[in-house]
């Protein structure tokens, strides 16, 4: 491994703290030098680093930490609280960016307007992972659930956020902390097997990779096609990030946003295969004509849910 794993942490937030105070009580980490001023520490070929507080601002970790300590940052793990109206307790992972916003917008968020960094290979594995841990060790009141591609802060190595939500009467909940932690440290490989989600560009290429257009926040397709083995997660975008306007002008931001995130998932994924679903219940007629035009235009295929499973079926026997 050419690299180090970075895992930040937001020390002003109990959901991020805590998954990192389970972290550390794994094994015996070694305590490094400060960080730009800030507590860090290494086990094997990663990195933990405490930042103080509003971690979605926190830009280019990744150059960041190679600037200080001239270790590259292959990818960023963000152990986090998880925020909804809805207040209802929930443990969930995902991508991040803000492709749908105009370039000249700033984005309430973090992140930059019409990016979305690359988004983890590790999503789909780690989501089938918190899944096989959950059964038998389920909390009351949580739920499990993938989200779509939102918020910064700025990266270009790729990432995920992985969640406790969705209230602050929830965030400090130990035992969510601990499952989540269990998930990213046996998830990286710090059990003594295998990591989960490594993307190798010779032994994984040409495999279908998939990305999702369309659904509510809580990415409902993603959620059930990553469920399925094999299956490679790239970015999610909701109705909303995937902004039209009249079917005369419908504008570019709808356009802008796919382009980001088909950009930015074939960087993630080196040689795969990126495919598309569309929920065609989110969309107008003509705002779905003019998706699949625009998609058959970047020779990204548009496919339906039993024929993607089949082909990564069929990819995995093939190889």
């Amino acid at each position: 491994m050419d690299g180090i794993i970075l895992i930040a942490v937001n020390g002003n937030d109990i959901a991020s703290s805590n998954q990192a105070k389970y972290l550390l009580k794994k094994d015996t980490w070694l305590t490094l030098d400060d960080v730009e001023h800030h507590a860090a520490y290494r086990y094997e070929h990663v990195r933990l680093w405490i930042l103080p507080e509003r971690i979605l601002w926190e830009d280019h970790l990744e150059k960041r930490w190679e600037a200080a300590t001239n270790e590259p940052v292959l990818e960023v793990i963000f152990p986090s609280r998880h925020a909804a109206k809805s207040g209802t307790p929930c443990l969930t992972l995902h991508p991040i960016g803000v492709p749908h916003l105009a370039y000249d917008k700033l984005p309430d968020f973090g992140g930059e307007s019409g990016f979305a960094p690359p988004p983890s290979t590790r999503l789909g594995p780690w989501w089938r992972l918190l899944q096989e841990k959950w059964v038998g060790n389920s909390i009351p009141d949580f739920s499990l659930s993938l989200e779509v591609t939102h918020h910064g802060p700025i990266l270009d190595v790729p990432c995920l956020f992985i969640e406790v939500g969705s209230t602050q009467e929830y965030w400090d909940h130990e035992g969510a902390a601990k499952l989540l932690s269990d998930v990213i440290w046996e998830g990286l490989g710090l059990d003594d097997t295998p990591q989960l989600g490594h993307w190798d560009p010779v032994m994984h290429h040409s495999q279908p990779v998939l990305i999702t257009l369309g659904g509510g926040h809580y990415a409902p397709k993603g959620n059930k096609l990553a469920s399925e083995e094999h299956v490679w997660l790239g970015h999610m975008l909701a109705n909303h990030s995937i902004p039209f306007g009249s079917p005369e002008e419908p504008g570019i931001l709808w356009r802008q946003s796919i382009d980001a995130i088909v950009q930015s998932t074939q960087k993630a994924f080196p040689e795969g295969s990126v495919i598309a679903t569309v929920e065609k219940k989110s969309f107008k007629g003509w705002q779905r004509q003019l998706i699949f035009q625009h998609l058959e235009s970047i020779s990204i295929p548009v496919v339906r849910s039993k024929p993607f499973l089949e082909m990564v079926k069929s990819r995995q026997q093939e190889q």
